[in-house]
This record gives C-alpha cells, sequence and structure tokens, in this order.
C-alpha cells in the first residue's frame, strides 16, 4: 500500500530533469525576445519609421507567427516535438541576429517575418513539451510554474533591452539577443522528447487539420485581452516620453513582478476550485490596468498599472491554457496550444496596427482605452459562456 501511495505521489511530481530544461530553454529565449520588444520600436524609430510603420512591423512578427501555428501543431503531432522545437530556435537566433546588419525597412520586414515563424514554432512546441510533463491533475499549477520562465525573463529582459540601447549600438543588443536563442538551443537538445507514436490514442490527422475545437472559446477569451498586448510593447515607451514620463523599465518590472507573484497561487486555485475563482477577477484587474495607463498622470500610476496588469495577466493566462488543452484528445494537445497562442498572436498583432492606426489620428491615451474596452467584452463572452451552460462551473466546498 505504501509502495502504491509512494509510486502514485511519484508519478504526481511536476519538477523532473527535462522539465528544468525546457524551463530554461524557455527562459532563454524568451529573455533574447523580451530585450527586443522595447527597443524595435525604439530601431524602427531611429530608422526614420511613423507610428503606423512601428506597428506593422510589430503587427507583421505576429501575424507570421499566428499563420504557421497551426503548422506548428500539425508537426508536433506528426514529425515530433524536438524537430519542431529545434526548427524554431534556430530561425529565431537567424533572424534576431540580422536585425543588427539591417539598414532598410524592406529587409527589416523580412526578417521580421522569418523571427514570427521561427517564435511560432518554438513557443508553440515548448508549451506542448511542458503539457506532456506536467501530470495531467497539476496541469494549472504546472503550467503556472512552466510560465515563470517567461515571466522572470520578463522581468528583466524589457529593462536589460533599453539599458543597453542606451551604451550599445543596436548591432550589439540583437547579437546578445540571438546568443541568448542559442543558449536555449544548446539546452534544448538535450531534453529527451516524447515520441510521435507514443500516444496511445494516436490517429491519422489531415493534412489541413490545424485547429482544436475544445480550445477555441478560452482561445477567444484570450484574443481579447491580448489586444491590450499590442498598445503596452509598441507604444508605452513613447507614450510615456511624450507625457515626460521618466522610468518606463520600472513598468516592466513591475509588471513581471507581479507575473511571476500571480503565477505561485493562480494555477492552484485554478485546479482546485476552477476558472470562475481566477478568470473574472484577473480581468478585472487588467481592465484597472489599462483606465490606469490612459490616464496616466505620473510614472507611479504607471508602475501600479504595471502590478495590476502582471497580477491580472499572470492569473488569468495559465487558466485559459489549461482550459484549452484539458479537453483535447492525447494526440491533439500540440494542436490545442497551437490553436492557443494563434489567439495570442492575432490579438498582439491586430493590436499593434489597430493601434497604430488610432496613435497616428489621435493620440496614445486612446490606445488604452480601447484596450479596456476590449478586456471588457473578454469579461462579457466569459459571462455568456458560464450563463448558456458552455462552461460549467465547478462545484467546490468553502
Amino acid at each position: 500500500m505504501e509502495s502504491n501511495e509512494r509510486e502514485n505521489i511519484k508519478q504526481e511530481k511536476i519538477f523532473s530533469r527535462d522539465f528544468a530544461f525546457i524551463w530554461l530553454a524557455n527562459f532563454f529565449v524568451f529573455l533574447g525576445f523580451q530585450m527586443t520588444l522595447p527597443t524595435i520600436p525604439i530601431f524602427v524609430n531611429d530608422l526614420g519609421g511613423s507610428d503606423q510603420l512601428i506597428g506593422i512591423i510589430v503587427g507583421i512578427f505576429t501575424f507570421s507567427a499566428l499563420l504557421f501555428r497551426p503548422y506548428a501543431g500539425h508537426a508536433l503531432e506528426t514529425k515530433g516535438r524536438g524537430v519542431v522545437y529545434l526548427f524554431g530556435l534556430a530561425l529565431f537566433v537567424l533572424s534576431v541576429g540580422s536585425f543588427g546588419l539591417i539598414a532598410s525597412m524592406t529587409f527589416l520586414i523580412i526578417m521580421r517575418i522569418v523571427q514570427g515563424i521561427g517564435w511560432g514554432f518554438s513557443t508553440t512546441a515548448s508549451g506542448t513539451i511542458a503539457t506532456d510533463l506536467i501530470p495531467p491533475k497539476r496541469r494549472g499549477e504546472g503550467m503556472g510554474y512552466y510560465g515563470l520562465s517567461g515571466n522572470l525573463a520578463l522581468a528583466f529582459g524589457p529593462a536589460l533591452g533599453l539599458t543597453l540601447a542606451d551604451v550599445l549600438t543596436f548591432k550589439q543588443l540583437f547579437l546578445i539577443c540571438a546568443g541568448l536563442g542559442l543558449i536555449a538551443l544548446i539546452i534544448a537538445l538535450n531534453i529527451k522528447y516524447k515520441k510521435v507514436d507514443e500516444s496511445p490514442h494516436k490517429t491519422q490527422l489531415a493534412r489541413f487539420d490545424v485547429i482544436e475545437k475544445t480550445a477555441i472559446n478560452p482561445s477567444i477569451l484570450l484574443f481579447f485581452i491580448t489586444l491590450t498586448f499590442g498598445g503596452i510593447t509598441s507604444f508605452l515607451p513613447l507614450y510615456a516620453a511624450e507625457k515626460s514620463i521618466e522610468g518606463i523599465q520600472l513598468y516592466f518590472i513591475s509588471f513581471a513582478l507581479f507575473l511571476m507573484l500571480s503565477r505561485i497561487f493562480a494555477g492552484r486555485i485554478y485546479d482546485r476550485k476552477g476558472d470562475l475563482y481566477v478568470i473574472p477577477p484577473g480581468t478585472i484587474l487588467i481592465f484597472t490596468a489599462m483606465l490606469l495607463l490612459a490616464w496616466l498622470p505620473n510614472m507611479m500610476t504607471m508602475i501600479v498599472a504595471g502590478a495590476l496588469y502582471g497580477l491580472g495577466f499572470g492569473t488569468v493566462q495559465p487558466a485559459l491554457q489549461a482550459w484549452a488543452v484539458d479537453k483535447a484528445p492525447n494526440n491533439r494537445k500540440g494542436m490545442a496550444n497551437a490553436t492557443f497562442f494563434s489567439f495570442f498572436d492575432l490579438g498582439v498583432g491586430v493590436g499593434a496596427i489597430l493601434f497604430g492606426q488610432l496613435a497616428f489620428l489621435f493620440n496614445y491615451g486612446i490606445i488604452y482605452v480601447v484596450s479596456a474596452c476590449s478586456v471588457l467584452v473578454a469579461l462579457m463572452f466569459y459571462t455568456f459562456l458560464i450563463v448558456t451552460g458552455r462552461r460549467k462551473v465547478r462545484k467546490v466546498n468553502l
């Protein structure tokens, strides 16, 4: 009896050698990526680009990732996890390393497309690999811990990128970012990946079967929430500068620290009580953060907005991802992750392009008013799912 209990506990463990490797690989590639987020708009601005062009260059990256994520999900189930992940990481290293050599907008757009393809393949694969390694009964908690790797990178990446941009050339900065991706690639070579034929429910996938239906509802919710990302990553540094507010790095640090804090408890609440206890509260926090950014009178308001946004997004995103993969068949977990992240990319891309147009026509403040409205739409859609019974509320003993 005791032996069986020990075996059950062992099977329920989240942390393992391969989980540590995927965590570290994800951290380094996200660190390189996060360093480029606030610096690419500055780079484009230095090259003479307008707000509209900044939105297009940010958006073209996310749309290329969006277009190729479904095929990444398909390849994960037919070619294997390792092939897809290593391919994506290699494209990321190649594209980011080339940024420092760019002198024209045309070449920058081309390489941003390549970067988007690499990002779509690598992040879809890494999320699926993590899902493979986490016990199903602890998936919410495990995805929260896995998400800490990206959150920790977010805590340092944007601030580090902005700091290095002040003291280094853009060529040196982007080579450092590519080097971090290369470290991730080396770590990824040491992971033992699940083989294509290991699933007991393996079936032949149709060539154009690229969407997992069970993941659509949480993915739609994610779309309306990540729409806010386009306004923050693309225009917040420029918005703060326009308002003569210094310390934009502190926003990203505040955001990331509270994002990490939420990961510690939000996943456990989801596993034990259900998404009703995490999604509405987290969405309300994001909504409040958007209103504060639309107002933005001083640095302290910006820091508080970052904390609320981090706490809210860190609460909502793991719950939505766990929801997206929970109901998918074992042989379609990769497809579910691909669907989920495709809507993530769609939200960021639409947000970047839409907000670039709004900033050009009106001002930066309108971006965050529209973002707040988008978050309200997400909350209303979730309420609709609950009321109509399309998402059942888990009953718990309080």
